[in-house]
């Protein structure tokens, strides 16, 4: 293969370095000095996503108003009120020693390419040009007191929960969210449930909000698409046929383009790591290095807390605390905006966070109480501090630093030893359970926090392998009601499938491990179809009979898992709250519990069910499936034989300024659309919204690692490595990722140099 060869002269490079950028767009960093590796990640990472991590740092600091107008300020309030305000110092020690340094070389060569653009203006990318826009320089303080970018939880379920049980009570609560472990929901002493405003949410979420760029209303939030979700599993070497550990691993999130991830090498004198993270962190978060493969997924922990606050009737800047009152804190910023005169905004805080509304006619204030606030707490920065971990013992002691988001870290090493470990910075509430919000006169105060030492861990179980899908894993010895770490977990559904799957004693090659990433078998169809098979009564004949043969695989091209998808989303599950609950309460459920749902559904013993709950439920199985027989229809016609799910289903990656866009450029940015199997309960997770069925989120990044032989390694990442339009690597990925296929992830200078495509030599300038 001839090689591309460029030559870069850079100030701030130490030493000669040079980037090898493979066929599939995966750079591999050879520098002389641990800072120049770090420095060229920035810069390469600006290089294919400049665009891309330049309005992750504007929506997370609160800049879009100057880009996009004064549409944007409400939003720029919202980001700058979930904003880091502590010390710098210990946040940078939690990270670990060299986590500051590792920083501050990254934005500096962020920083070094937006010079080089400003030298040479071909290389600004497309959409600079047309949005009339221009990067923004970086410091390192930018890259962790942006702390929204990655959420922590339980705010929106606190909020539902107090609106649920202000109209209907705590008995209604059962039909919003399973508790698990097995808990009863506490009031707290000293709340007065009631419908909290709307706007505490909203400004939330406008400071969370991953898509800032919406033509129509810029400050609105879009729609919630559900859980997301990760599966993570390691195999021991008695259970491969290769003799050595196994790991695989597959975070899941909204699909944008850019891609979230990127995947990079860096090599440098004591550093050889390569994986994925997201393109403005330094380091990798998922991947290995020559002695270790590490990965993870989320562990839904409560981070969060709502706070109520009493106003004083004379002076409403004032709020109850102990026997007094305190007074808010107020800042002022001034936030740009283009075309016109800096606007100016105050934001309000209390001793517990920022204040997300005041309702002045109630006398109420909202705040929030975030692990945010405390220091260690930036979305994967603690990766930096494993990089070089050659064991658990060692990657267990950089997760001691570990904050946030909550998370599942599954390793694996050259030696054979597997092992899970939780870690998070989780809030000690020593007199509620963080399921409701709570008085923020002092009553409900946090007694520290706890850490990833405190938390469950497995190290070389007896079964051979350890893994996690974000469901309920806390095991029978941890304590839950002294640590009452979170009671809000995803689905079990992703889990049970590969348990069952890795039960036994097979061993497993890396192809079929690639199979079982892939997966596209529904263990909630499965359960689904056995009671309709069950049932009793008249009605949706053809639907059954479609659904009695089915093999509960939702592959692209069944027409059976079509209907099924149909059923359960648009029909069946929004059908159980009107069905058991008072009128009303579904439209406040929100995203719904389906392995809550499902329990329901198989016991048939909810008093929601009436006096005949075996019958009741079997014609709400019926009713539902008859509705979703004519809806299915409607979509995919009368011809049942030639249904097929990818019909509907597609993945599809959209670029937040296609909204913008005439039609000819909008199909330059968007890749897609193609036809996907499985849904957001399979392990081969591609969740929808009901409206279409487009794939809105799962997986668009994987990682098989055969480990210790890295370079049988695979991985894809999805729609392509680039950022820019014009890149062959923009969207090369995408047919590979749309049929389940994967690319090496090659690890080894020789196999490097075999598949390279580009070579970037850089030097000193």
């Amino acid at each position: 293969m001839k090689i591309e060869n460029e030559s870069i002269a850079l100030p701030g490079l130490e030493a000669g370095a040079e980037i090898l950028i493979d066929r599939w767009g995966i750079p591999h960093i050879y520098a002389g000095t641990q800072h120049d590796a770090f420095f060229l990640q920035g810069f390469n990472a600006a290089r294919d996503r400049l665009w891309q991590i330049d309005l992750w740092r504007k929506r997370g600091l609160g800049l879009l108003a100057g880009d996009l107008g004064e549409g944007y300020v409400e939003r720029d309030r919202a980001a700058r009120l979930l904003l880091y305000r502590g010390e710098m110092a210990p946040e940078w020690a939690s990270y670990g020693a060299e986590a500051e340094a590792r920083t501050t070389a990254f934005v500096a060569g962020i920083n070094a390419y937006i010079d080089l653009v400003e030298r040479e203006p071909a290389r600004l990318p497309m959409e600079f040009r047309a949005l009339g826009t221009k990067p923004l320089k970086w410091s390192a303080e930018d890259v962790v007191r942006c702390r929204a970018h990655a959420r922590v939880r339980n705010l929106d379920q606190e909020v539902a929960r107090s609106n649920i049980v202000a109209q209907f009570g705590v008995a209604a609560d059962r039909l919003h969210k399973g508790l698990q472990p097995e808990w009863t929901l506490q009031l707290p002493e000293g709340l007065e449930p009631h419908a909290i405003p709307p706007e505490v949410l909203r400004t939330y979420l406008l400071g969370c909000e991953p898509h800032p760029i919406d033509s129509a209303t810029p400050a609105e939030p879009l729609a919630n698409t559900g859980e997301w979700g990760s599966n993570n599993w390691a195999l021991a070497p008695s259970r491969t046929t290769t003799g050595r550990a196994i790991l695989a691993s597959d975070p899941h999130r909204v699909h944008d383009q850019p891609s979230l991830r990127y995947v990079a090498h860096l090599v440098a004198p004591g550093l050889n790591v390569i994986g994925a993270g997201e393109p403005a962190i330094p380091g990798v978060s998922l991947g290995h290095n020559e002695k270790l493969a590490f990965s993870l997924t989320i562990h839904p922990s409560d981070q969060e807390d709502l706070y109520v606050y009493e106003l004083n009737e004379a002076d409403p800047e004032l709020y109850r605390y102990g026997e007094g009152w305190e007074r808010m804190r107020v800042v002022t910023e001034s936030v740009p905006v283009r075309g016109g005169a800096p606007a100016e905004i105050e934001m309000r805080f209390t001793r517990h966070g920022p204040v997300l509304h005041i309702d002045a006619p109630a006398r109420r204030a909202y705040a929030l109480r975030s692990v945010w606030w405390e220091p260690g707490t930036a979305a994967y920065m603690a990766s930096l501090g494993y990089l070089t971990a050659a064991n658990f013992s060692e990657y267990q002691a950089a997760l001691e630093g570990w904050g946030a988001p909550s998370t599942n870290h599954v390793v694996a090493d050259v030696e054979g030893h597997i092992a899970w470990q939780a870690a998070a910075k989780i809030p000690v509430r020593p007199n509620w359970d963080g399921l409701m919000p709570v008085p923020g006169d002092g009553s409900h105060e946090w007694a520290g926090t706890i850490q990833a030492s405190t938390l469950p861990r497995s190290l070389d179980p007896a079964c051979g392998w350890v893994g996690s899908a974000n469901q309920m894993n806390l095991p029978a010895n941890f304590d839950h009601r002294r640590h009452k770490t979170g009671f809000e977990w995803t689905d079990v559904a992703r889990y049970m499938r590969l348990s069952e799957s890795l039960a036994g004693e097979k061993r497993w090659s890396v192809e079929e491990t690639l199979k079982l990433q892939t997966d596209v078998l529904s263990v909630p169809a499965r359960r689904l179809c056995a009671l309709l098979a069950a049932a009793k009564g008249e009605g949706a004949t053809e639907a059954r009979a479609l659904l009695a043969g089915w093999d509960h695989r939702v592959a692209a091209e069944s027409g059976p898992a079509a209907l099924f998808e149909i059923w359960f989303t648009n029909h069946l599950m929004p059908a159980i709250p009107q069905a058991l609950g008072p009128e009303g309460l579904a439209r406040m459920v929100g995203v719904v519990d389906t392995q809550l749902y499902l329990e329901l559904l198989e016991a048939a013993n909810d008093p929601g069910f009436g006096a005949e709950p075996v019958a009741a439920r079997d014609a709400l199985l019926l009713a539902t499936l008859a509705a979703a027989w004519y809806e299915a229809r409607k979509r995919l016609g009368d011809d049942v034989s030639a249904w097929a799910w990818g019909s509907i289903h597609q993945g599809y990656f959209s670029h937040p300024l296609s909204r913008l866009a005439p039609p000819e450029l909008a199909a330059r940015l968007d890749v897609g659309p193609a036809p996907k199997g499985g849904s957001n309960l399979t392990i081969n997770n591609n969740g929808y919204r009901g409206t279409d069925f487009r794939v809105m989120s799962g997986v668009s990044w994987r990682m098989v690692l055969d480990v210790g032989n890295w370079d049988a390694s695979w991985t894809i990442n999805s729609p392509g490595q680039s950022g820019d339009p014009a890149s062959a690597h923009y969207r090369d990925l995408f047919p590979i990722w749309a049929r389940d296929g994967y690319v090496p992830m090659l690890y080894s200078r020789d196999a490097i140099e075999g598949a390279a495509e580009k070579r970037i030599r850089l030097t000193p300038g």
